[in-house]
């Protein structure tokens, strides 16, 4: 790796994870416009959500399968060219379908993105997987932050959603430039037979880390993407919960490395799933300015989910190579497109019943949020059983990894 220069293309691949940040933070910002000029309802809008978390798993399967032929060098460029194609659409759409194709072509940019750099990290710091890729991955929440921020400023200045979509493309310019004429690392220390890769999934301990993942992800992300929707008659800010809940998961990541080499990867998820159940609760129930604290026991309940679930990977399930490590992060993504619709028809029939019984639409609002909320917090509840399984086995699996990497 003698001519490859790491900290530019790290530098690149953080930048772009802030873009597939940004795009999730600015559509959950801008959920109510649509659904204004567009005459969509909360499920509608489910179904163009959907369509990012659809991308992103078509994108990480054909990158994943591909990653060993194609390398990180062509997976960047297309991700690059699909998010400006995507955004560009999305400024132009002029409804429902035009908003579904376009969403899609983000979403297909974001998985692009974690197929490239997920294993391209993993291979330039083969040393300190889990830690580096935590420190990538601090760039999911802190694009959050930036993109959470921007909408809730360009928002109250009555900008349109067009503009907050246009304001993306600026860092995606960046990271084209940043990535252009670089050398990228050749796969010296990951699997890199698609054979082998392929053979190691299906493995009980791999099939099972993807059933987790697709209830980590659910957790994380079906609830921030529906913050404005669930939170907003809730007393506070939907967009500064998010930009709070996102900060600290940014900070959390970037400090994650002495707590991963504390408690193990194992550790970390099985703590991380009893605080998210614990945060959600709470944010059930909570107005005002509780709400802020809730959301806080629920950042630090979340902030390790996804990048310690591709570190689990990388260094218990080694042989899986490129192609694990993009599966679970599709399997996630996969899994959270399907409960977006869900989740939209949660708000929609909690709403529509508290009309009924005479409840006022900011009360009816208000009521869907929190019964929503309390049908999100099934998902860690049920990681904690998962996850308590895999830490009593810790030893176990620490005695394989030792084993694999000889």
């Amino acid at each position: 790796m003698q001519n490859v220069n790491r900290g530019r293309l790290f530098n690149a691949s953080c930048i772009a994870l802030a873009v597939t940040a940004m795009t999730f933070a600015i559509r959950a910002g801008i959920l109510s416009q649509l659904g204004t000029d567009f005459g969509l309802s909360d499920t509608q809008l489910g179904w163009v959500n959907s369509m990012a978390f659809w991308g992103f798993p078509l994108a990480t399967i054909f990158g994943g399968l591909l990653y060993n032929v194609l390398g990180a060098r062509r997976l960047m460029w297309l991700a690059f060219i699909s998010h400006l194609v995507g955004l560009v659409m999305t400024i132009y759409a002029g409804g429902f379908w035009g908003l579904l194709i376009s969403t899609f072509l983000i979403g297909f940019a974001n998985g692009t993105v974690e197929a490239a750099c997920n294993p391209m990290i993993a291979d330039m710091y083969y040393d300190n997987q889990t830690t580096m890729l935590n420190r990538f991955h601090v760039w999911f929440p802190g694009g959050i932050v930036i993109g959470s921020l921007v909408s809730q400023f360009m928002t109250g200045m009555d900008m349109g959603w067009q503009l907050q979509i246009a304001v993306m493309v600026i860092p995606t310019l960046i990271y084209g430039a940043l990535i252009f004429g670089q050398e990228f690392p050749e796969s010296e220390n990951i699997e890199t037979s698609t054979s082998t890769n392929l053979q190691n999934l299906l493995t009980p301990l791999f099939l099972f880390m993807a059933l987790c993942m697709t209830l980590t992800a659910t957790t994380e992300l079906g609830t921030q993407q529906w913050v404005e929707r669930i939170l907003g008659k809730a007393g506070a800010s939907p967009m500064l919960v998010l930009a709070l809940v996102t900060g600290l998961m940014a900070v959390g990541r970037y400090f994650a490395g002495p707590i991963v080499h504390r408690l193990n990867p194992v550790g970390v998820l099985f703590i991380s799933s009893i605080i998210a159940t614990l945060g959600i609760f709470l944010m059930s129930m909570a107005t005002g300015g509780m709400v802020y604290v809730a959301a806080i026991l629920f950042a630090i309940g979340v902030m390790y989910f996804w990048p310690t679930m591709i570190g689990f990977v990388g260094e218990y399930l080694p042989k899986t190579g490129p192609l694990g490590m993009s599966l679970i992060g599709g399997a996630g993504m996969f899994a959270t497109g399907i409960w977006q619709p869900v989740i939209g028809g949660w708000l929609d029939s909690a709403r529509e019943t508290a009309i009924a019984s005479g409840a006022t639409a900011d009360a009816a609002d208000l009521v869907a949020g929190q019964a929503t909320l309390s049908n999100i917090a099934i998902f860690p509840a049920i990681l904690i059983i998962l996850f308590g399984i895999l830490f009593m086995n810790r030893k176990k699996l620490e005695e394989r990894r030792v084993a694999q990497a000889h």
